[in-house]
């Protein structure tokens, strides 16, 4: 199983959980309410998905409140990533090579 970097990242007064998963970056916003961003995201994560199982690793171990928040967030991503792996694995909708 594959393992990808994710790190939280500061623009401004801005806060975001950076996933980094194989060529891509993702963003999802903590500090501010954009669902649709978050969407994209989660979409993104399941194209991903259908070329392989991955799981996701915090970078940043410091003890703001931003990386606590991520690691809990990876943490349960990873959960139902393998979920949502499984699954397309039951139905066939994995990508061979």
């Amino acid at each position: 199983m594959e393992r990808y970097r994710a790190e939280v990242v500061c623009e401004g007064e801005n806060y975001f959980l950076e996933l980094h998963i194989r060529a891509k970056q993702l963003r999802i916003p903590l500090t501010e309410d954009k669902p649709k961003d978050i969407m994209i995201v989660f979409n993104d994560l399941i194209m991903e998905l259908k070329k392989g199982n991955f799981q996701l690793e915090l970078q940043d171990h410091g003890q703001d409140l931003y990386t606590q928040i991520s690691k809990e967030y990876i943490s349960q991503l990873n959960e139902e990533l393998a979920s949502v792996y499984n699954e397309l694995n039951d139905y066939g909708m994995l990508e061979t090579e």
